[in-house]
């Protein structure tokens, strides 16, 4: 190397270590604990006495319907009743709740004026019809997603709401039992990233075809991959932005792998545009690999004016097997936030004092219906794509 050379590569080596070092200079402190966002206290539990909140459980068609009847258990209710045509699923489920009592019907159920609300997790076209009918009893009603598959259910179910002052309530399980994106939820009220410009959910999902009853596989009755499995996405959407409302700008949805089930939609995408400007786009699938621990490597990122977060909801892939993993990044520090275990999930707490005192702090009644009307109008936008 002649002079020349060597003074240019000097100098250049001398000017990188000094970008480099104004770099890290200014970057900000990465920091585990950071006192202004720390996550809980957990929720105060139950929150009434045994018997104070008597409620059923009715068309265990999903397993999600275990998921809710626990946790309203958790929360101080009291299961009284179980009802479904077939006669295993309601042995299987009356194991695990042994005092329960089994009804010979569901009309047993409704004419029961100590039950308040009845669960459900039927089949998903026969939900919103189900709910009306629940609400015409008098009775609150609590569904597993997605609540409906039409516009025209979703009408009849706001018409009896509104005329009944009944509740249709929504297991949107991605947010309501993981505690990463209930304390997202938190993050995002308190101003942690500022004005929430874009959400984007990517939330695959395990197959497992030999365990899927045979309505799964029909398209008029599971209601399509976006209205099924992307109203979580897009609950999360109104849960971090605030919308009252939002447009569908693109869809698609495509059976890629699946022959044998003409019927099923293995993959779909949507992007939408909020009122408040915001925007989100969603990836739903079910092509996780056998390699992943958990049902899906299900991630969410929130893109704020101030900072963003994302979350890691189910693993955080080939570093750590447990769930609700937070990272949040602004102009002060760099976090990595496991909140597995110190959030907890208030809303069902939150429903049961909804349902005595007659308000709306789980969620409320236009949240509830506007992501199943999002799932809907997702659903009917969309082109094929494969």
């Amino acid at each position: 190397m002649n002079r020349r050379d060597f003074l240019a590569a000097s100098s250049a080596t001398l000017a990188a270590g000094a970008l480099t070092s104004r770099l890290q200079s200014a970057e900000p402190v990465v920091t585990a604990t950071d006192s202004r966002y720390q996550p809980g206290p957990l929720p105060t539990l139950p929150v009434v006495k045994p018997g104070e909140f008597v409620f059923a459980a009715a068309h265990l068609d999903h397993s999600h319907i275990d998921g809710m009847c626990r946790s309203l258990t958790e929360a101080g209710g009291t299961l009284k009743w179980v009802f479904d045509p077939d006669a295993k699923k309601v042995a299987a489920f009356a194991r695990r709740y042994p005092s329960i009592r089994v009804a010979t019907s569901l009309q047993q159920i409704l004419d029961d004026a100590e039950v308040k609300l009845v669960a459900a997790a039927a089949v998903t076209s026969e939900r919103g019809p189900l709910g009306c009918r629940v609400m015409e009893a008098g009775k609150d009603y609590f569904t597993d997603k997605a609540p409906l598959t039409t516009l025209p259910q979703l009408e009849q179910a706001r018409a009896v709401s509104a005329r009944t002052g009944r509740k249709f309530m929504v297991y949107y399980s991605e947010r309501l039992t993981n505690e990463s994106a209930m304390f997202a939820t938190d993050l995002v009220k308190q101003g942690a990233i500022g004005r929430v410009l874009q959400v984007l959910n990517l939330a695959p999902h395990r197959l497992n075809a030999p365990s899927r009853p045979d309505w799964f596989w029909k398209r008029d009755k599971f209601g399509g991959i976006l209205c099924d499995i992307g109203s979580h996405q897009f609950e999360q959407f109104i849960a971090y932005t605030g919308l009252n409302d939002a447009s569908v700008l693109h869809a698609g949805v495509a059976n890629y792998a699946h022959p044998e089930y003409p019927e099923f939609e293995d993959f779909g995408e949507a992007n939408l545009l909020a009122d408040t400007g915001a925007t989100q786009y969603i990836r739903v699938d079910w092509f996780t690999p056998a390699a992943v621990t958990a049902f899906g490597d299900g991630r969410t990122f929130i893109l704020g004016t101030k900072g963003f977060i994302e979350l890691r909801k189910y693993l955080d892939l080939a570093r750590e097997r447990t769930a609700s993993h937070l990272y949040l990044a602004d102009d002060k520090a760099l976090q990595h936030i496991p909140v597995a275990g110190k959030v907890g999930y208030a809303f069902f707490g939150q429903l049961i004092l909804d349902c005595l005192n007659r308000t709306e702090l789980a969620m409320t009644q236009a949240h509830a219906f506007k992501a199943a009307e999002l799932g809907v109008k997702a659903q009917l936008a969309a082109r094929r794509l494969g």
